[in-house]
């Protein structure tokens, strides 16, 4: 991980690794003793983080950056950056369960509906992983010190954060040293998936880069304008970075 340097995308460090190798490279933060954070980038957290400078510089601060979206492994090639493939964060996060049975690491799932997180850890204990706690995904301002707490007396090696952008990537990076984890991983709607709340795009529609299709099929009213106003402005960012490419090496 030490000597991995990330490729840039739009303003924005992102590492050319594979699963197996993100992987390996959690291994290692865990095994670095100290607390590190973990993040997926998509095209709409790459466009919000355009016009949030708080949440970019927290993209930048971020150990392990994966690409969570088929577009910016796209983009990452037509730009001449090439990312070896697309990253997803219940992908990762799914592996590194598969890692913490076998290396005995300790998991805490924070987010999600209480019902919903509660069947997650159910799910998590029974494939042999080590839950050494689990809470949902609300509280008030006044609460957050007391979550905190709870995940820091807990000692994991692994915490699942599944609440929203940006309040995840916010969360983490403002109580990371507090939270006494090696390694921190936001996981957005990723409990939902495994408890069988939310469906998943086929294999198929995933390896080709249409999973945003299924999911505005599923929610067409609130997705439609995310991702016509998300997408286009993707694109146009990815365009400007390749046109300031071009002038700086001429």
């Amino acid at each position: 991980m030490s000597d991995t340097v990330p490729v840039s995308v739009c303003g924005l460090p992102v590492h050319a690794l594979t699963l197996a190798e993100s992987i390996v490279a959690a291994d290692e933060l865990i095994a670095d003793g100290r607390p590190h954070q973990h993040v997926s980038v998509n095209a709409a957290k790459i466009v919000r983080a355009q016009r949030d400078a708080e949440l970019a510089r927290i993209i930048r601060s971020c150990e392990l950056v994966n690409a969570d979206g088929q577009a910016v492994v796209w983009a990452g090639r037509m730009l001449g950056r090439p990312l070896p493939e697309r990253v997803t964060g219940i992908d990762f996060m799914l592996a590194l369960w598969e890692r913490a049975a076998s290396e005995r690491y300790r998991v805490f799932l924070l987010g999600a509906e209480p019902a919903v997180v509660r069947r997650v850890a159910a799910i998590a204990t029974s494939r042999g992983v080590d839950v050494v706690g689990y809470r949902d995904g609300y509280w008030s301002d006044e609460q957050e010190p007391k979550v905190v707490a709870a995940v820091r007396a807990a000692r994991p090696d692994l915490l699942f954060l599944a609440v929203p952008t940006p309040r995840k990537e916010y969360f983490l990076a403002r109580h990371l040293a507090d939270l006494n984890c090696g390694l921190a991983v936001g996981v957005g709607g990723s409990f939902d998936v495994v408890a069988g709340i939310r469906a998943r795009a086929p294999r198929w529609m995933r390896k080709v880069g249409l999973e945003w299709s299924f999911r505005l099929m599923q929610e067409p009213r609130r997705l439609f304008v995310r991702y016509l106003i998300g997408n286009t402005a993707f694109v146009l960012l990815v365009l400007r970075d390749a046109v300031m490419q071009r002038k700086t090496h001429r």
